[in-house]
């Protein structure tokens, strides 16, 4: 071993590290910040932190540039011109908190559902739902619904859990890694450290996503699908492995519903159930003692297949056999989706063959002895070490749903949730959906000024639980929860704007906005939307939308269509929590969360919007944020994220709890909990004993840790949901079998979208319009340079994306003569945009695409008005309209997935032609002014940064 002291490679660049966590992406990596003068110097990666164990991205390095950027806002702002203008006046924080409080305060007292509040990706939402729910608004929602929804919802009602936040790939043991449409800024350094590791370990990588870049560029197989046809891939991965019969039969019946007997009684409100006994418990047939009894009967060994009579004399089958009976059908066999998919046969039954041999042939096992729920001890934990992972490339679509349903039950057929090798859970999840709460959109107390009767989003059972007056129409302006998106289980922000501005199903006097670009790239149809902010009431001369409060900490697009702006420090000047009860840190080995705290303090007149969230509710009189002498309950957010409980004993953070900061989990407030995590480097980290780590959904000894640490306050296991009785109940309200009764004008698309197995259909889009005329489809991908929009100032990361050419095809530049540098037309059905061109030869053949959120607004963001982003970067989001294209039924759907409301991002179809150069790309829109930003336009080491 070499003795030799290690040689310094730079001066030290700080006189102080501060630890806490990065804010450049959704990741949460744990970061050191440098300090000297009392200015931030350098960032780099916290070895010690168990989310990127010191590695750092791009982004996470460029945090000092993000905090030091021209366009950080320096005051309140109070419009003093036309909306979109820029003109405005910086004010004091007392008139502008008085100024938000009066138009808060008279739509409370009057009718609170005139409050739309929705935010962008921060990460206090269960800070932000909770001010909302005490407000009494139903109108709250988070990114989510433009976003992620169908990941969520799809693995929560399947498995318990999803992908992302909710668990990870056992990137120590597995041995065929499978990702599908993984944006490449999401999850960055885990998902690089893991692929690191399954390259290392021999494991086999493959990547499902139609543009070959960044991850999929270092997969050993690439399989370039067609947008919107992975579900169909799946299916026919599904009909192969029951074809061949290499499915975990064992784990079907002890985990999913398989064997629970479906009712098969059409026409009656019974069809499609399941039969349970008269305590509700679902049957199964025994096949030892032949007969009927309840799932979980000790020693019943269950049937899969068969078809038996109740005891009231109606027929019922093994959920298992409709799922053999349904992907079995030849129409998923490989021959009959290759051209639809594009993916070669061959490309499929090798697929299907991998996944069976890794998972079966190559079965790991753990020699640690564990007891099951029913009491029942196993000798190790068995593995299937074939792990997927996937995200908005799956999602984004109108089919998106049941597609990540479908990869969801092609992981439960071969045995490969949470166990050794396959994905696995992180806490504090698997959640059963009975965990999960109903949505709320009404009161406690009749009153116009009471708080809801419970949190806005959760999980509808059936029809029963929609949020609909008494006429069947939406009660929340988003139409979340009604028939439109019965199971929106995250909203709809993206159609937030429309309806507010079309009055359907209500006006509404205040939008309340964070963090939340809607006037550029978090909006369809983003040039309509820009005139729905402008637009006035020609009776009136009001606007449409009557007040708009924005909070940011730059001055985005949306800025210029505020009234009142309340800026927002950076995230090196606050504190954040990143809680057990939103969107932790957690690994499958382990309990995690973390804290942001202010490193630095402001030198601007801006306040962090939490602490001023806090203050409105105070100001409000907000049950929750008031004594009953209306006294504040907390003076800011870091005083809320030590002392708020949301029941006895379980707070925002899990770790160093109670007076003596020895508690885990639960236990009483305790005033240094802060210092104690920034003592630890901002985070904390409670190890799940062996016994506990694996077959969570089912392990009794994680069910006992996880009631010790306060997810749940009884055991709640998941059986695994193959067929999804939810989806039923509404196919029979849609058929007029079951109350509430589906409205006419919905129940054909109930009736062809909600199926309670996963199934493929054509995205909406693509069905209703000409294929000919719009041949090709079009996509986005995010770059691993940029995270949404956020880099957009940053003067590091601009060196990286400071244009985005459109990549077209190799065979469509042929067809078409095109070069690079060419400039075409691209258009929709929607709208038509002017863009400069690269040829691309890695991608799908019909697909065209570029990069995400790169194109600025003239003037937004403190940029040069000549800045390349703003001349020749673009948004696709001008070709994409938030309703589909009429079908002659009268009625305009939203452009989502019809059971979450996802919006359908990927589903847009394209013709391309060439044009004529320009030196600018089109539509190109008036400049905005960047004014109340903080400047100045060149950043140097040394140089004294604006106060």
């Amino acid at each position: 071993m070499n003795s030799t002291p290690r040689v310094a490679l730079s001066e030290p660049v700080g006189d102080e590290v501060r630890k806490t966590t990065c804010y450049m992406c959704a990741c949460r990596c744990g970061i050191d910040v440098h300090i000297k003068d009392g200015k931030i110097r350098y960032i780099e990666g916290n070895r010690d932190h168990p989310v990127n164990r010191g590695v750092l991205c791009a982004k996470g390095s460029a945090g000092i540039m993000q905090h030091y950027a021209p366009a950080r806002l320096r005051a309140p702002l109070k419009r003093v011109g036309p909306r979109g203008s820029g003109e405005f006046q910086e004010i004091s924080w007392d008139e502008a908190l008085g100024i938000a409080t009066g138009w808060l305060d008279g739509v409370r007292q009057s009718d609170p559902k005139k409050l739309a509040f929705f935010t962008g990706r921060d990460q206090s939402q269960s800070l932000t739902g909770f001010w909302a729910q005490q407000f009494g608004t139903p109108n709250y929602a988070a990114h989510g619904g433009f976003c992620s929804v169908n990941m969520a919802a799809a693995g929560i009602m399947t498995i318990g859990g999803a992908f992302w936040e909710f668990g990870a790939p056992d990137w120590d043991r597995t041995k065929l890694f499978i990702m599908f449409g993984v944006a490449e800024d999401h999850d960055s350094n885990p998902l690089k450290m893991g692929i690191a590791k399954v390259k290392k370990n021999g494991a086999r990588f493959v990547s499902v996503n139609p543009v070959r870049t960044g991850y999929s560029a270092v997969a050993d197989n690439w399989i370039g699908i067609r947008p919107g046809t992975d579900g169909l891939l799946i299916l026919a991965v599904a009909h192969e492995l029951l074809k061949a019969r290499k499915i975990d039969v064992d784990y079907l019946m002890r985990y999913s519903n398989a064997p629970w007997l479906v009712v098969d009684a059409p026409g009656t409100a019974e069809h499609g159930l399941f039969a349970r006994d008269a305590e509700g418990r679902e049957l199964v047939f025994e096949t030892v003692t032949e007969r009927i009894v309840p799932r979980g009967t000790t020693g019943a060994r269950p049937a899969l297949s068969g078809r038996y009579t109740l005891e009231d004399g109606r027929f019922a089958v093994p959920s298992f056999q409709l799922v053999a009976e349904k992907y079995l059908d030849p129409k998923y066999a490989p021959e009959a989706v290759a051209g639809e998919t594009g993916v070669a046969v061959d490309v499929i039954r090798g697929l299907a063959a991998e996944i069976a041999r890794v998972a079966f042939d190559e079965a790991i096992s753990i020699d640690q002895p564990w007891t099951d729920m029913n009491g029942e001890r196993h000798d190790s934990f068995v593995g299937r070490p074939v792990s997927f992972h996937a995200m908005r490339g799956l999602s984004a679509h109108s089919n998106g749903f049941q597609t990540a349903r479908a990869l969801h039950m092609l992981q439960v057929l071969i045995g490969a949730v949470d166990c050794p090798g396959a994905f696995r859970f992180e806490p504090p999840y698997p959640k059963p959906v009975e965990a999960h709460p109903t949505p709320h959109g009404k009161a406690e107390h009749f009153g116009s000024n009471k708080p809801l009767s419970g949190p806005h989003l959760g999980f509808p059972r059936g029809p029963e639980d929609l949020l609909i007056d008494a006429d069947g129409k939406p009660t929340r302006l988003d139409k979340a929860f009604s028939w439109d998106a019965p199971v929106s289980v995250h909203g709809l922000m993206h159609m937030v704007i429309s309806n507010a501005h079309a009055g359907d199903p209500y006006p509404i006097d205040v939008l309340f906005l964070y963090m939340a670009n809607m006037a550029w790239n978090s909006s369809m149809n983003t040039a309509g939307v820009i005139k729905m902010l402008e637009d006035k009431d020609p009776k009136t001369g009001e606007y449409r939308i009557p007040k708009i409060i924005y909070s940011d900490a730059y001055a985005s697009e949306m800025v210029a269509y505020a009234d009142l702006v309340l800026p927002d420090t950076t995230y090196l000047e606050r504190h954040d929590c990143i809680s057990m009860l939103d969107r932790p840190i957690s690994e499958p080995d382990a309990v995690q969360d973390a804290i942001r705290w202010p490193v630095v303090e402001p030198d601007r007149d801006v306040r962090g919007f939490q602490t001023v969230l806090l203050d409105l509710g105070v100001r409000l009189k907000l049950p929750g944020f008031v004594d009953h002498h209306g006294r504040a309950l907390y003076s800011d957010y870091a005083d809320y994220i030590v002392r708020h409980e949301r029941r006895p004993g379980i707070g925002p953070l899990a770790g160093f709890r109670g007076p003596n900061g020895d508690r885990v989990g639960r236990g009483a407030a305790n005033p240094d909990q802060l210092k104690r995590y920034i003592e630890n480097g901002s985070f904390f980290s409670a190890h799940i004993p062996l016994e506990a780590q694996f077959y969570k959904h089912a392990n009794r000894a994680y069910q006992d840790f996880a009631v010790r640490m306060g997810f749940f306050d009884t055991p709640q296991p998941v059986t695994f949901q193959l067929y999804q009785e939810t989806l039923q109940k509404f196919r029979l309200s849609a058929e007029g079998l079951r109350e509430p009764f589906a409205p006419e004008t919905h129940r054909r698309r109930i009736l062809d979208t909600f199926d309670p197995l996963p199934f493929w259909y054509r995205p909406f889009e693509e069905e209703i319009v000409d294929r000919q005329t719009y041949p090709y489809q079009a996509i986005t991908q995010r770059p691993a340079a940029m995270y949404h929009s956020w880099g957009s100032m940053n003067a590091w990361l601009r060196q990286i994306h400071t244009k985005n050419p459109l990549y077209v095809p190799g065979p469509i530049c042929d067809e078409l003569g095109l070069i690079d540098g060419d400039w075409v037309f691209l258009t929709s059905h929607h709208g038509r945009i002017k863009v400069e061109i690269a040829r691309m030869e890695a991608v799908n053949s019909s697909t065209i695409w570029t990069w995400n959120a790169i194109g600025k607004r003239e003037g937004a963001w403190a940029l040069d008005r000549d800045a390349p982003e703003a001349r020749k970067g673009f948004l696709m989001n001008h070709l994409i309209n938030e309703l589909l294209p009429p079908k002659g039924d009268g009625l305009r759907w939203s452009n989502s997935d019809p059971v979450t409301g996802q919006a359908a991002w990927y589903d847009l179809r394209v013709r391309i032609e060439k044009a004529e150069p320009a030196a600018a790309s089109e539509p190109r829109f008036a400049p905005v002014s960047s004014e109340g930003h903080s400047g100045p336009k060149e950043l140097r080491y040394g140089q004294e940064w604006a106060k």
